[in-house]
């Protein structure tokens, strides 16, 4: 009897560890990215939402964007650029010598993006229309890939993670910054949305063909984290 409950018990520990491993390996839900394809999409309620001080990535906008030591002549593409809100943050750090890909899958941001780099002359942004499966760049041509509160987007991130490795030059970055799910007081229903914790995350780029690199989580940041990788 103790025997058989003991194989019970192992039996059971060893499902839940297949199970959390299977959950780690799932992209997100289908249908995640509805609203941000709907055609009637209106730009402007989207950049309240996300261009907010609540946000943890828009408050610290500046030192994000000094930490990813861009040098100017270099290419980054910002993958599920959104509104374009690190757009002209990326823009000055690469000057009028680089290159900036702002890349999402909704065509109502990509042509807002696209507006409001035409308006403030920033020739060096090109907008990208990629879909759920590739960011839509050539093959090694950029330096780094930065992505912001995009990661838990990826409803098929194998090939996602692989479209970026191809687009990234060899010892290219990939910087990623999302939710800490596991962190302090975060409200429950963005847990639920993320639904991965960063190691599940780490784990899903590394086997994506990446590096762990560094914790570049900044002093003070208390629901994001800040992940760089390499590409191998």
């Amino acid at each position: 009897m103790f025997a058989r409950s003991l194989v019970h018990v192992f039996a059971v520990a060893f499902l839940g560890v297949v199970l959390a491993a299977s959950a780690a390996d799932r992209g997100q839900t289908e249908g995640i990215n509805d609203p941000y394809l709907a055609p009637d999409l209106k730009v402007s309620e989207w950049v309240q939402r996300f261009e907010g001080e609540s946000r943890e990535v828009f408050a610290f906008r500046h030192p994000i964007a000094a930490s990813l030591d861009l040098k100017p002549g270099q290419s980054v593409a910002d993958v599920g650029a959104g509104t374009g809100l690190y757009v002209p943050f990326l823009a000055e750090r690469v000057g009028t010598t680089g290159k900036v890909y702002a890349v999402d899958i909704s065509r109502p941001f990509i042509e807002h993006i696209r507006r409001k780099a035409k308006d403030t002359g920033l020739t060096q942004v090109t907008a990208v229309l990629g879909t759920e499966h590739s960011i839509e760049l050539p093959a090694n041509s950029v330096d780094m890939i930065f992505t912001s509160d995009a990661y838990h987007h990826f409803i098929h991130y194998q090939d996602m993670l692989a479209s970026m490795r191809n687009a990234l030059r060899p010892g290219g970055q990939l910087i990623v910054i999302d939710y800490d799910i596991e962190a302090e007081g975060l409200d429950p229903s963005i847990i639920e949305h993320v639904g991965k914790t960063k190691a599940q995350f780490r784990r899903q780029i590394e086997a994506g063909g990446f590096t762990f690199a560094g914790d570049m989580t900044l002093e003070g940041m208390k629901t994001n984290f800040i992940y760089r990788f390499v590409r191998n």
